[in-house]
């Protein structure tokens, strides 16, 4: 039997951050019939700041990967708030991944794996990976880290 995910999130002892609020004209979330699309989320932490710089300058691949994480942990704060539970996602379908770097860093794929492999974590190894795109920009808004936006199917 599957472990249900609002279960998973205890035993991992992941704390969630609030859910971030919008911070231009856009909604966080858009549900269409069963799919739920999530608008490009920072590595928003608990007290409410962003993990900052760029990728191969201010920040090492691990900062970045620990970026991409809290990056996901925003995502989910925004899913339960969305839906009530994480557990009325039936599977992450598709995952676009954009990395704050420098023009010679080439790991963004590894960068994203930290939110990728706490998908996995929670949503387990079926539901939780879906298809997937990292890129590096050389740019960012607020010169976050790690943008992620991301498509889940509903229950």
């Amino acid at each position: 039997m599957v472990t249900k995910p609002e279960v998973r999130l205890q035993e991992l002892h992941l704390i969630l951050p609030p859910a971030p609020k919008p911070m231009g004209v856009y909604k966080p979330a858009v549900r269409v019939g069963n799919m739920l699309y999530i608008s490009g989320h920072g590595p928003l932490k608990p007290d409410k700041t962003l993990i900052t710089g760029r990728v191969g300058h201010d920040l090492t691949l691990e900062q970045g990967k620990e970026a991409a994480r809290q990056t996901g942990l925003a995502i989910l704060a925004t899913i339960r708030d969305q839906l009530g539970s994480l557990d009325k996602v039936k599977r992450l379908v598709k995952t676009f991944g954009m990395v704050n770097c420098t023009p010679d860093f080439g790991e963004q794929p590894k960068v994203i794996n930290g939110f990728s492999e706490l998908m996995k974590d929670v949503f387990g190894e079926d539901a939780g990976i879906g298809a997937r795109s990292a890129v590096g920009h050389n740019a960012l808004p607020g010169n976050i880290a790690v943008e992620i936006e991301c498509i889940l199917e509903l229950e």
